[in-house]
């Protein structure tokens, strides 16, 4: 198993979705810096190889029940799914979770002044991602879907706009990073989604949005970054 210590966290976890709850254990961002290899991350978060590796390949050799493999799907295919549902997700929870965070703000400011900053940072999240979800629906999902059907047609691809596909990926990798960082300060203020003891019931909901559209934009950001994006750049390599 030596070698596989040289393997990214991205590869691992788009080999088998179950292994980013090991990483998630051991406080490992497995999604926006899916590209380090796990010596590396061991390494810098003084964590034993040996030991989460062994983690590691106890869950890639258990028998998978859902049986999902996001990285065996056509490109077309996985771009109508990050579409459709957690682009979906994303639009469907915002709205909701401004609301229930403005109300926090009004009735608990005063007595917890760190749902101001929560506030805002989640209220900036929902901003920034609607424009990202937006760019990706009109400009970069359509190129992946085009360049999927012109090889399916031993066609010849035209050059799009941006250039090279590597350059809008570039700039969602950019996007997707920012927002990793924003929720883990969220993360931290909110004590790792812990209300507190004088908390109501709006308060606790609102926590367990918080961390459930965290833990989807996780695997909303790893379908992109470590499966839909490298295999972008490969597909467009073809045509060259």
């Amino acid at each position: 198993m030596e070698n596989l210590k040289n393997k990214t966290i991205g590869s691992f976890v788009a080999q088998d979705f179950r292994t980013a709850a090991v990483f998630t254990k051991y406080d490992i961002d497995f999604c926006c810096k899916g590209n380090r290899t796990l010596n590396e991350v061991c390494e810098k978060q003084h964590i034993d190889s040996d030991v989460l590796l062994q983690n590691v390949y106890d869950v890639l050799q258990s028998e998978n029940p859902s049986g999902v493999d996001f990285n065996s799907w056509p490109l077309d295919l996985l771009v109508d799914y990050i579409e459709k549902t957690h682009h979906r997700y994303v639009e469907e929870k915002t709205s909701v979770l401004i609301q229930f965070l403005d109300k926090l703000c009004r009735v608990h400011g005063n007595a917890h002044p760190e749902l101001f900053k929560i506030n805002e940072l989640f209220t900036g999240c929902a901003g920034e991602l609607s424009q990202h979800m937006k760019k990706e629906e009109l400009i970069l999902f359509p190129f992946v879907s085009r360049m999927v059907k012109t090889k399916n047609a031993d066609g010849i691809l035209s050059q799009p706009s941006f250039g090279t596909v590597s350059n809008p990926i570039a700039m969602m990798m950019h996007e997707h990073d920012n927002e990793g960082e924003r929720f883990r300060e969220i993360a931290l203020l909110t004590n790792n989604y812990t209300a507190p003891d004088d908390a109501c019931t709006t308060y606790k909901v609102t926590y367990a949005m918080l961390k459930e559209f965290e833990e989807d934009l996780h695997k909303h950001i790893h379908l992109e970054n470590n499966i839909l994006f490298p295999k972008a750049v490969l597909l467009e390599k073809e045509f060259a």
